[in-house]
């Protein structure tokens, strides 16, 4: 067997503000999708993003709960340029949403910053600095 990852999934409490989050992303969910229990967006190369509710896991696996504290996955956003990071930031903390690092000059090559989505999932943001 290969192992071929093709699906980033998240289970989330509030779908209309994970989709609002991510869209400002540009993750492109379908007209609607904030009202689902389950959205799922292409990422190209054949990755999806899926965001279940934790009312839809809860229909198949009634023992599920969520962890409390932050999240426990982490994902990294490829910027166009460094100016982007700063555009996505500033967008993103304007939204309401937690800035965890402000924009900065990385010791490795980039500008880098990081947010959280509405469930504490840590997301990156970064581009190469030349």
């Amino acid at each position: 067997m290969t192992f071929r990852l093709n699906v980033v999934g998240l289970i989330v409490a509030d779908m209309a503000a994970s989709v609002a989050f991510y869209r400002l992303l540009g993750v492109e969910f379908a007209p609607g999708a904030e009202q689902e229990r389950h959205a799922e967006a292409a990422l190209g190369g054949g990755v999806r993003l899926t965001l279940d509710t934790e009312e839809t896991i809860r229909s198949f696996h009634p023992e599920w709960t969520a962890v409390a504290g932050a999240g426990r996955i982490g994902l990294a956003v490829e910027c166009e340029s460094p100016a982007a990071v700063d555009a996505a930031f500033e967008a993103l903390t304007t939204a309401g949403h937690h800035g965890e690092l402000k924009p900065f000059d990385a010791f490795w090559g980039q500008r880098y910053a990081a947010v959280q989505d509405p469930d504490g999932n840590g997301v990156d943001l970064y581009a190469a600095l030349s």
